[in-house]
């Protein structure tokens, strides 16, 4: 799965760029504001979904350009994916292409190309509310099982529509009991995955798979995925869909749903201490998180056969130095495309003669002459 092409199309600040990285692993410098996280973005957003930064469609077209945008990427065993507006039709619409064909289904996509990503965001994931968290897991679970994203987006749409019935009082009980039923199903459905999800990758991380980072332990914090350790899933369901019957007044008045998959929420542990990532230092947060996404990496190479494409916008931040050192030394060795990005080239300098080394600036991207240029694939 290594990247050896990528073409932008008035995308963020890159009003036309085509880039052939030579080597899987890819080091991109500059300063702040010069368009390094942009790169990534537009590489996360070749897989479905809201690509790393979460973005609005209206939020992806260069500002000064036509109010339309593509991303384009072809990968050596001959895989192209393209994503962007249509050619023809609203703007702001969003369209995928599978080896130039238009896929059944974004599941198609999910199937053939995964990717893992960590932001400065990130760093703050365990000081902030719970959505947060549940959008990390649940890109984790997207990951393996395509089908998550299917199953957590129709359980919100039935909720939406639930609490409107609430709100205007006097709706049909037995039409509340039909979207109560659906949110019900596609609610345990995404608690079941995340739980597999959360068992698979402590087992990962118990084996060693993140290397010299902190082997962590992640806990699934969810009333239906709780109930699920004891009952079959049937008899979970039941219990949700009365329960969700009896809370009518109580939602009602509060405006929202009080049970249900977005109420799920995640924590991370230090394996080895049992330090909680929220009472631990950002270096020390950092350090875990670096540990999951290696070990996300590896479970996904095992389990589909293929290594995803890896994402590191200013990775070395809060690191010290021996962290930074494994840190490098690890993604050295890792199979598959890895994009990392800092402001301070420096930081990468043990990676040169093993990557591919590039500079943004004036909107676009350049060869950097600290890193010898390897051979093409």
């Amino acid at each position: 799965m290594q990247l050896t092409r990528l073409a932008l199309t008035d995308f963020r600040n890159y009003p036309a760029l085509v880039w052939r990285p030579a080597s899987r692993l890819v080091v991109i410098t500059g300063p702040n504001g010069s368009g390094k996280t942009n790169l990534l973005e537009a590489v996360s957003l070749l897989v479905p979904g809201r690509g790393l930064r979460n973005a609005r469609l209206p939020d992806l077209p260069r500002q000064a350009g036509p109010g339309r945008w593509g991303v384009a990427a072809r990968f050596a065993d001959g895989l192209e994916i393209g994503t962007g507006s249509p050619p023809d039709g609203p703007a702001d619409r969003r369209v995928f292409r599978l080896d130039g064909e238009v896929p059944r289904s974004q599941a198609a996509i999910a199937l053939r190309l995964a990717a893992v990503w960590l932001t400065p965001q990130m760093d703050r994931l365990f000081g902030e509310g719970a959505s947060g968290r549940r959008r990390f897991l649940d890109r984790l679970v997207w990951a393996l099982e395509p089908g998550h994203a299917r199953e957590v987006a129709a359980h919100d749409t039935a909720m939406a529509s639930r609490n409107r019935l609430l709100a205007q009082g006097g709706a049909d009980p037995a039409w509340l009991a039909g979207l109560e039923d659906s949110m019900v199903r596609h609610a345990v459905a995404a608690a079941a995955a995340r739980r597999a999800l959360v068992a698979r990758l402590n087992a990962t991380l118990l084996d060693g798979a993140a290397g010299k980072f902190p082997a962590a332990r992640m806990a699934l914090l969810d009333p239906v995925a709780e109930r699920l350790d004891t009952d079959p899933a049937l008899a979970v369901e039941d219990w949700l869909r009365d329960s969700l019957a009896a809370a009518r007044p109580r939602d009602a008045a509060a405006g929202s749903s009080s049970l249900g998959a977005h109420k799920a929420d995640m924590a991370l542990f230090d394996a080895a201490t049992g330090l909680s990532a929220a009472s631990a230092s950002t270096g020390q947060q950092k350090a875990l998180l670096l540990g999951v996404i290696l070990g996300h990496a590896a479970l996904i190479a095992t389990a589909r056969g293929a290594p995803p494409i890896l994402l590191l916008d200013e990775p070395a931040v809060h690191l010290d130095s021996d962290r930074r050192h494994d840190l490098l030394e690890a993604l050295a060795t890792l199979p598959g495309t890895v994009l990392l990005t800092g402001t301070d080239a420096d930081v990468f300098a043990p990676l040169v003669g093993r990557a591919d080394g590039w500079r943004t600036g004036d909107n676009g991207l350049h060869q950097d002459p600290a890193f010898p240029r390897l051979s093409p694939v």
